[in-house]
């Protein structure tokens, strides 16, 4: 029984998979006779975008806002090849024998309020950071950086302890306000629902819940963009985006598979099948002593799960199978363990460990069933779908696995969670803030001092040499004394009212699909 529903699953993913979601290089021209309302309302061009909900709008302390890079800048930035370029700062420099970055800041930058952007600006919101008491996920960033001095309202620099070589790429943070922020709480203050930046839109309203309407900046210091309006339309299903999108209520959302696959031949719709560095894992919560007792059970755990067939029937192809954090780096070590898919491998190391099948089914161990539950956010289908799989996998194995949806995900407390990661930039982001001991995105309380070592090694180093050892050796000790059980890299489905012009089709998404506006401000809307 459990077979033919995981091969049910296989053949609806084949019937759906017979159409073709074309990606940039086939566009489709005509017209969305459809529309939206916004773009009727008032005459001024307008995106309506199917976001998910905001509480607050926060780069410092939160990472991963679709809207930030639309309301804020950072010093540097990045271009469609995910490199660094020019932000704030239109120039830098770097002191190898004082390990001291001076940034060059554009003048005459205003803030949305009218008052000129400056180096304090910039001082101010790293500090922030930096602070241990505002608890943000982005402190290891910076945290080898030791002072910062303030040379004049557009010269700054930053020493660090130590090379840091993914410095230039953290400093696409988005710069904060001193003059509004300057003795509030950076978790609680009142601004970040009402923010204010020098990027390429404004806050124009927020209607909490239903949506947040962006107007162009018209002073924006690289120029003002094309666009009039973007509205953030709260969606927070991802069935309800693909509905909205087909009545026209939506001309941008990231969709599922399943659900882009449906605009593939309609007329007025681009598809856009857009690769990312965007992992799915299953993360273990190390705090629960349920690992405590259990942690030797993980490599079976990863053994029993068929990626390519969760990829086939949930993705529909699209994606590729995981085994570490960094196979879209150029870092990547593809000689590590892969854990490919072997059930028979899995019973072997269950049984090595002292666990026995009982009459149901099930392992046991010491008279307790073997099985552990999988979180999942609210509202992400794709995520619930892959754990749901993997879940039904574990189960065939002996390992009583089951999926939770809860009101709101329990850090500290939960089992396991639906994970998902990964960065399309440097390879220290997203692998030394989440596997190192202690550090701000590594929610599973993992700790390996050798891990620690090797990302260490590798972000002090500007030798690729160097570096590609170091970060080999951190992926085999990792696949050794895994953190998750990797998955699957999905591909980001955006559909789009194909009147917009300026996506940028080949730009590698990063987590959560985030980066297809890094252009935005040349995008337009034709008729």
């Amino acid at each position: 029984m459990k077979k033919r529903i995981f091969a049910m699953l296989m053949a609806a993913a084949m019937m759906l998979s017979m159409a073709a979601c074309g990606n940039g290089a086939e566009e489709k021209k005509t017209e969305n006779s459809a529309g939206t309302e916004a773009q009727a309302a008032d005459g001024a061009s307008a995106l309506v975008y199917g976001s998910n909900d905001y509480t607050r709008i926060n780069p410092a302390m939160d990472e991963h806002g679709e809207i930030n890079i639309l309301i804020f800048s950072g010093l540097t930035s990045h271009d469609g090849e995910n490199q660094v370029a020019p932000g704030l700062a239109k120039s830098w420099d770097y002191d190898e024998d004082t390990l001291t970055y001076t940034f060059h800041l554009e003048e005459n930058v205003k803030w949305h309020d009218g008052e000129p952007f400056t180096a304090d600006d910039v001082k101010f919101t790293i500090e922030s950071i930096m602070d241990p008491d505002n608890g943000s996920e982005n402190a290891p960033n910076y945290e080898d950086v030791t002072a910062i001095d303030v040379i004049d309202d557009h010269t700054i620099a930053f020493t660090l302890s130590a090379p840091n070589v993914a410095f230039l790429d953290y400093m696409t943070m988005a710069i904060l306000p001193k003059h509004l922020l300057e003795g509030e709480d950076m978790q609680e203050s009142d601004f970040f629902r009402h923010p204010i930046g020098t990027g390429p839109y404004k806050l124009d309203s927020w209607d909490a819940g239903q949506a947040i309407t962006l107007v162009k900046n018209e002073d924006y210091f690289k120029g003002a963009p094309n666009i009039d309006k973007i509205i953030f339309k709260i969606v927070p299903d991802d069935n309800a985006k693909a509905i909205q999108m087909q009545s026209g209520e939506l001309d941008l959302a990231l969709l599922t598979p399943k659900d882009a696959k449906t605009f593939a031949d309609q007329d007025g719709y681009t598809c856009y099948d857009m690769k990312t560095s965007d992992y799915r894992g299953i993360l273990y919560n190390f705090n629960n002593d349920y690992w405590t007792a259990n942690k030797d059970i993980i490599p079976a755990i990863n053994y029993a799960i068929d990626r390519q067939a969760i990829i086939d029937a949930v993705l529909l192809g699209q994606g590729m199978t995981a085994y570490g954090p960094l196979q879209r780096n150029i870092y990547n070590n593809e000689n590590v363990e892969h854990y490919d898919y072997d059930p028979e491998k899995s019973k072997e190391i269950m049984e090595s460990v002292g666990c026995t099948m009982g009459e149901d089914g099930f392992y046991y161990r010491d008279g307790e069933k073997i099985g552990f539950v999988i979180s999942v956010g609210a509202g992400d289908q794709a995520r619930l779908d892959i754990a749901q799989a993997a879940a039904q996998q574990l189960k065939e194995v002996g390992i009583d696995c089951t999926v939770e949806v809860p009101t709101e995900v329990d850090w500290g407390g939960q089992m396991a969670y639906l994970i998902g990661w990964g960065s399309p930039f440097d390879a220290d982001d997203h692998t030394y803030k989440v596997f190192g001991t202690d550090k701000g995105a590594n929610y599973s309380s993992y700790s390996n001092a050798l891990v620690d070592q090797y990302l260490i090694e590798a972000r002090e180093s500007a030798d690729p040499e160097v570096r590609a050892e170091a970060y080999d050796k951190f992926q085999e000790e990792l696949a050794k004394d895994p953190a998750f059980t990797f998955i699957c890299y999905i591909d980001a489905n955006y559909v789009a009212n194909s009147s917009i012009q300026g996506i940028s089709a080949d730009t590698v998404m990063g987590h959560h699909g985030v980066g297809i506006f890094w252009n935005v401000a040349d995008w337009t809307i034709g008729n």
